[in-house]
Formats: structure tokens, sequence, C-alpha cells
């Protein structure tokens, strides 16, 4: 990761947390653990999980503006064994393009339409990657997910997130992360989050599948491994048409990115919502639609003793819904950060039992 990323990550969460206590009228505690342990208290408990939704909407940066046309445009075909791969652009807000590749299974028609799965890809640091890689066309094999669905016959959509592949500083003179940094700057002096940013265009992601007719609108989901899983838990409470989420080794918490002094990814980062919990508590507002996590035991970008405490605290959220079997996770034993077997072989049967094997 970038020097200078890292400084700026580090100064970030600790302004977040000290932002977060302050507003809790905890700033002179002189630990964002008291905080947390205050908030724990006066927080989630005494609100609804729709209450709970509008401040989270408050703190990513309030509510998103009325979706403009998508103005869809298809640049290229390319046939592969099994699929074809459409690439495309369409607007997410005025004058605003996001590059995408949509993998349709053949057989999969407007007479005959599949599920759907939008598949977010990792970070990394390898900003020259985005839709490429999940799409099996660049990157590490172990990554190549929305083919790999494609196969198996759902309609995929990989779209680039902010500042990567071709979604890079237009002008040239930022590169890597100092763009990615320009762009949190930029979203944050506006009074908004990059996470809102993010789910915004993941949100434009769906209304694109929604509007193709080979996918089967009643049946989509969403898969995402490393920040790919972040964005699951962030675009999954505001998303009522993901039927089904999928996020694959990422549950930092903001409990152990203060105590393990971790640097994390700029999405992470919603500020003021320490007051009303840490990051299980957005998943948690999932529910009651089926979520599953994965998670790697030696990962240590999820401390796994934090990450355990988060399952167990979205396990209790979807029980009081009245969705208990709704929700699962996996923690595979001496695992770091990867897409196992075993964490791919969940995913596909947890897609099949919700997207597929329904009345």
């Amino acid at each position: 990761m970038n020097e200078s990323r890292r400084g700026f990550i580090q100064s970030l969460s600790l302004l977040a947390g000290a932002g977060a206590a302050a507003s809790s009228g905890l700033c002179n505690t002189g630990t964002i653990a008291a905080a947390e342990s205050a908030n724990a208290s006066k927080g989630p408990r005494d609100m609804t999980p729709e209450q709970l939704r509008e401040q989270l909407v408050t703190c990513l940066g309030g509510p998103w503006p009325e979706p403009c046309p998508l103005k869809p445009q298809l640049r290229e075909t390319m046939q592969k064994s099994g699929y074809r791969i459409e690439s495309l652009t369409y607007e997410v807000e005025p004058g605003d393009r996001v590059p995408a590749l949509l993998l349709i299974p053949d057989g999969v028609s407007t007479s005959s339409p599949a599920p759907a799965v939008a598949v977010w890809h990792q970070h990394n640091g390898e900003y020259q990657l985005g839709k490429n890689e999940p799409a099996g066309l660049a990157g590490n094999p172990m990554h190549h997910t929305g083919a790999a669905l494609a196969k198996e016959g759902y309609v995929v959509l990989c779209p680039d997130a902010l500042c990567f592949e071709e979604r890079q500083d237009p002008t040239g003179k930022l590169k890597g992360g100092n763009f990615e940094r320009f762009e949190f700057l930029r979203y944050v002096v506006a009074g908004r989050s990059m996470a809102w940013k993010n789910i915004l265009d993941m949100r434009r992601a769906i209304d694109v599948l929604c509007e193709r007719p080979e996918v089967d609108a009643q049946n989509i989901g969403c898969y995402g491994h490393s920040i790919g899983s972040t964005h699951t838990w962030l675009v999954g409470p505001h998303e009522p048409r993901l039927k089904a989420l999928v996020g694959n080794c990422c549950l930092p918490t903001y409990s152990a990115i203060q105590e393990k002094h971790l640097l994390h990814c700029f999405p992470n980062f919603v500020p003021g919502w320490l007051q009303y919990g840490d990051t299980p508590e957005m998943a948690a507002l999932i529910a009651p639609r089926a979520l599953h996590l994965n998670l790697g035991e030696n990962d240590g970008g999820s401390p796994i003793e934090h990450a355990r405490a988060g399952l167990e605290r979205i396990s209790s959220a979807y029980a009081k819904a009245g969705a208990a079997d709704q929700f699962s996770s996996f923690i595979e034993p001496d695992t770091g950060h990867v897409l196992s077997d075993e964490m791919w072989h969940r995913t596909k049967a947890f897609f099949q039992r919700h997207l597929r094997d329904v009345a």
C-alpha cells in the first residue's frame, strides 16, 4: 500500500473514531473503546432497524439522488465457452458512466431468463484491475468468479468501482492510491463518504440487471471478495432487490482497527457510525434477506476474535428479525485472505439455495 495513503488512513481512522465519540458526548474519555462501551448500552438496542438504517444513511452522506436514465451503450461482444461477454457502459449519475462486463450464459434469453449475480471486484492495491478480474479476462484465476458463475448459468454483471481499471484519474495526474485518496477527500468535503458513492454505483448496477430481459429480476444476488465483501454488506441494507448476498474475507470492525492499528480501505470508514454500532451492525441491517459471510481464521485484515463477535451479533439480529435461517457464516481454520475451494463451494451452494431452489 502507498505509504502516504497508509499514513492518511491511520489518521482518518483516529479522527473518525474521535468524531463519533465527540458526537456522543464522550470525547474526554480518552479511548474509542470507552465510546463503544457506552454506546452499546444506548445505541442500537434502543432503535428499530428502520431507525438505524436512517441514521446509517445520514452518516454515509444523506439520501441518494433520484436515478437518472441509465443510457446503456454496448461497446463490444466477446463469445466465450458457454457464455458471451458484453462490454458496456451506463450512467450512474448524469455525465458519470461506469464501464462493466455483462456475462450471459448460452441458452439464456428473453424467453428463458436466469437468476443474476453482481460481482464486486477486490482491491488488493491493483488499480489496473477491476471488472476484468472477476470476468476472467485478467488477474488471479482464483478470483475469476464472475466467469465461474456464468458457467453455472447465472447472468453476471462485473462493474468497475471508482478509482479502478477504467475509472482512474481521467487527467492522468494522480496514480493509483493517490487518486483514491483524492476522490475520498472530494466526497468528504462535500459532506459524504466514499462508501456513499460506492453504494450509489452498486444500486445502479442492480438497475442494469433489472432492465435486462435475460434476467429473472426476482432472483438477484451479489458477491464480493475483500473490499468486494465490504461493498456487499455496505449496499445490502439499502438495496432490497438483492435477495442473496455473499461476502468473502472482509469483516473488519472498528474495534479491531483501533486495537490492532490496522490500515484499511476508504469505503470501510463511515463517519459518525460508531455512535450507533460497528461494521457488523451495518451488515445486520440486511436482515431478513439472505446473507452469508466467509472468513479465514488467519486473515489479518479481519482479526478473528473481533470478527467472531461480529458474526454473533449479526446472527442475533437475524434471529430477532425472525430470519435466523437466512444468515450463515463460515470460518475456515488455518486460512488467510483467500477464496478457498470450501469458501467457493459454500458460495455456490448459497446462491443455488436462494436464487434457484425457490418455489
